[in-house]
């Protein structure tokens, strides 16, 4: 499974507008090759370079079977993320270039969470319902 976006490729820069330093609104991705079975997906958006350890900026689950995601849209059902919210929080590193993983699970289920399930609770309901996964890097510097 590939993840693709129309904003950046993967190992690049993420336009400002995608970050707190813009519009902070979810860029658009494609997903390539899904398998047939998928009767949905989840979103997960992590920082990996946080003093903190891994963020996540976004999750979001029970997305229909498509091929894309435009921006700045809630496909489906939202998680709370590593801010305490529940919405897409884009980059906003404190200084220095962070990476950002949009990473994408092909389930063969769709989970039934509430809206501001905790990461943890995703994770342990789609455990045995993964058909596939995918993800998208991109990088991100605080703008001086």
């Amino acid at each position: 499974m590939e993840v693709v976006s129309s904003a950046f490729e993967h190992g690049e820069m993420i336009p400002a507008k995608y970050t707190c330093d813009g519009d902070n609104v979810s860029p658009p991705l494609q997903f390539n090759d899904l398998p047939s079975t998928t009767m949905s997906l989840v979103v997960m958006v992590d920082g990996i370079d946080s003093s903190s350890g891994t963020m996540t900026h976004w999750i979001v689950w029970n997305i229909p079977f498509v091929k894309s995601i435009a921006e700045n849209s809630v496909p489906g059902v939202e998680g709370k993320n590593g801010f305490n919210t529940i919405s897409y929080c884009g980059p906003c590193p404190s200084s220095g270039t962070h990476s950002y993983y949009f990473i994408v699970y092909a389930l063969d289920a769709r989970l039934d969470l509430q809206t501001g399930t905790s990461r943890n609770e995703v994770e342990n309901a789609m455990r045995s319902h993964i058909l596939d996964k995918g993800e998208l890097m991109g990088k991100y510097g605080k703008q001086t």
